[in-house]
């Protein structure tokens, strides 16, 4: 038999009017009333023809430890409006704080639109964040976010080994005993860089100490402060940081400064992402370099392509990172 909205209405009870607009997204449905049609139309095998007029930015915001003072993600929304608009699309940008009292309507209202894709910026989710995404009646693409336990169509950086690659060429300035700054809100970003930073510890046979990893704020401020109380009960230092990105590298670099040391004189530190005042940081920052704009465009096009996969399978692309020398990096190599 096939399923109409008077099927449905007659499985629900609801009139054919409610079970439109509620299927149309229009308003005057109240979410419940809403959720009971879906149920019973998904149940029954219906489906609603998408066609996509908008690209929905979602910024997601768990503290704002990361994307709050960011320069990094400005990039990356570039690279989305940019692509977006190539494609003839608008874009509509939001962000959602998941400690709002009106959380859960916010996202009623972004994941039931069938006339919108969904751009998720993820950087600051969190394992338990996922799953009301999961539900999503529109087309949605995670980006710059990991989920060991939901399958999302994902696009993000190559952290891990992108990290090791920054390990690895400290290691290769000579340097054998190298520590880590990593930030104290452990975004999966930076649970994917450490796995780097461990991975490539073990591989070039260099041992790890728990002196030697300094836990700091993620914002410059913060790092700065933490970095000050490391450095001041420090009984012996590594050689050489890797930092989990450059705000945490410049804020600990100025730590290092204040309190008497030399960089790179007498400690080297690489971050992660090149912002842009990792340029004109004293010292200029080494770091891994990550294509932003390319990050959101990608996201954008994969997004649109989604109407045309064959199957049910989720797709991750992964974007390289790439390694930029400047001045934050000593070579100790015995010549």
């Amino acid at each position: 038999m096939k399923v109409n909205i008077r099927r449905i209405s007659e499985i629900t009870g609801f009139s054919m009017s409610t079970v439109s607009n509620a299927l149309n997204h229009k308003k005057g449905v109240n979410r419940n009333t809403s959720e009971k049609i879906w149920k019973a139309a998904e149940e029954l095998g219906y489906r609603v023809e998408e066609e996509i007029t908008k690209i929905r930015f979602v910024i997601f915001r768990k503290n704002g430890m990361i994307i709050d003072d960011s320069s990094f993600h400005p990039a990356v929304i570039e690279g989305v409006e940019r692509q977006a608009k190539l494609m003839g699309y608008e874009t509509v940008f939001c962000y959602v704080d998941s400690s709002d009292s009106d959380y859960e309507e916010q996202l009623l209202d972004i994941l039931s639109d069938m006339h919108s894709g969904v751009v998720l910026l993820g950087t600051e989710m969190m394992e338990e964040d996922y799953a009301p995404y999961e539900r999503a009646k529109n087309r949605i693409i995670l980006l710059d976010g990991r989920s060991d336990r939901y399958g999302f169509d994902s696009v993000l950086i190559n952290d891990t080994e992108a990290a090791q690659e920054a390990v690895g060429y400290i290691a290769g300035k000579g340097h054998e005993r190298i520590g880590y700054l990593q930030g104290e809100f452990r975004i999966q970003a930076f649970r994917s860089r450490e796995a780097g930073y461990y991975r490539m510890m073990e591989r070039c046979g260099l041992p790890v100490k728990p002196e030697y990893v300094a836990t700091v704020g993620t914002r410059i401020e913060t790092a700065y402060q933490k970095m000050k109380e490391y450095l001041a009960g420090a009984k012996e230092l590594p050689t050489a940081f890797f930092a989990d990105n450059d705000v945490i590298a410049i804020g600990c670099m100025r730590a290092m400064k204040e309190c008497g040391y030399d960089v790179p004189g007498d400690i080297s530190v690489i971050g992660f992402d090149d912002v842009a005042y990792g340029q004109v940081s004293d010292p200029p920052l080494s770091t891994m370099h990550v294509y932003k704009q390319e990050l959101g465009a990608r996201a954008v096009r994969e997004l649109l392509a989604m109407g045309e996969k064959d199957g049910r399978a989720k797709v991750k692309i992964q974007v390289c990172a790439e390694f930029v020398e400047r001045g934050s990096v000593k070579d100790i190599r015995k010549l």
